[in-house]
């Protein structure tokens, strides 16, 4: 049995801007992390990425749909990793959050 992980992350940029930015940390966490242990194909068709992870014989799939003021992730976790699908989706969102905010303006002394 499969677990589900969904999450609408709201953002403030351009939707080209958001789906740049989303692209970028992809492109990031294959190079750091998961070229290193897995297999991952990242396809992207206008504003949408489907991601497909194999490790261990354990497959996660993944969308991504960028809209104008919110990207929604929808993950799935292969039932032997559903147990720690709280933690993921945290992960997640915390990640999701930090890629799409908008720069802060440094403070004026």
């Amino acid at each position: 049995m499969t677990k589900s992980i969904v999450l609408t992350v709201p953002h403030a940029l351009s939707q080209d801007e958001a789906r740049k930015r989303i692209a970028l940390e992809l492109d990031q966490l294959k190079s750091a992390y998961i070229d290193k242990f897995a297999h991952a194909d990242i396809a992207w068709t206008g504003y949408v990425a489907q991601i497909r992870v194999v490790a261990l014989m354990q497959e996660v799939t993944a969308h991504i749909d960028v809209g104008t003021n919110s990207v929604r992730v929808e993950v799935v976790l292969p039932w032997i990793l559903a147990s720690i699908a709280s933690r993921v989706q945290e992960k997640l969102t915390a990640t999701a959050q930090k890629t799409l905010a908008l720069p802060t303006s440094p403070k004026k002394s």
